[in-house]
């Protein structure tokens, strides 16, 4: 997963990080075994899912890949799966980099659930905390040559809802993606 930490620390387009998440799942599509393309998605199923993971990049792979699943599970199409998956990636790197900093003796908690309206997807780290309006306007002039800073804007672009929670030690993020009822789906 050291190629995955790559990607994080320089900006790249929609239309880069779409390709390179493109060549991802045509990789992941070869090694599956050929029966998994062909059995159909049906309703969307309800649950919720919680575990606890080692502050390390291949803890947000494992992550991201939950969050994919979850998605998938939803019935979301694929743009619409890349940019939930896409922002929880973002939650689970920065809970990892930004507010355990790496630390062995640290963990992130992850929730995710599927309450058959929304997808609640959160993640806490046990970190010294985060103000999120302390946090620098990606988009002002001064910062669009940085190469880091982008990943609550695109956390808050992606999802409906964003809500962040002090712990004490740590911050939680929780993001919300609505799910359109089946009827809404089918027009």
């Amino acid at each position: 997963m050291e190629e995955d930490h790559f990607l994080t620390q320089f900006p790249a387009s929609y239309e880069t990080a779409s390709k390179v998440l493109e060549a991802r799942r045509a990789i992941q599509r070869q090694s599956a075994p050929e029966e998994a393309d062909s059995i159909p998605v049906s309703a969307p199923k309800a649950g919720r899912m919680s575990f606890s993971l080692n502050s390390t990049m291949e803890s947000v792979g494992d992550v991201e890949a939950a969050a994919d699943k979850l998605a998938e599970e939803a019935g979301l199409e694929e743009d619409e799966r890349f940019r939930v998956t896409m922002a929880v990636r973002e939650a689970a790197v920065n809970a990892v980099l930004h507010g355990n900093e790496y630390d062995p003796t640290k963990q992130i908690a992850v929730s995710l659930e599927n309450t058959g309206k929304a997808l609640i997807f959160t993640i806490a780290d046990q970190g010294k905390g985060l103000n999120p309006d302390s946090i620098p306007d990606p988009l002002a002039p001064e910062n669009l040559l940085r190469g880091t800073g982008r990943g609550i804007f695109l956390i808050r672009s992606f999802m409906d809802e964003v809500h962040f929670r002090q712990l004490h030690p740590g911050t939680e993020l929780t993001l919300v993606k609505h799910l359109a009822p089946a009827e809404d789906k089918a027009t």
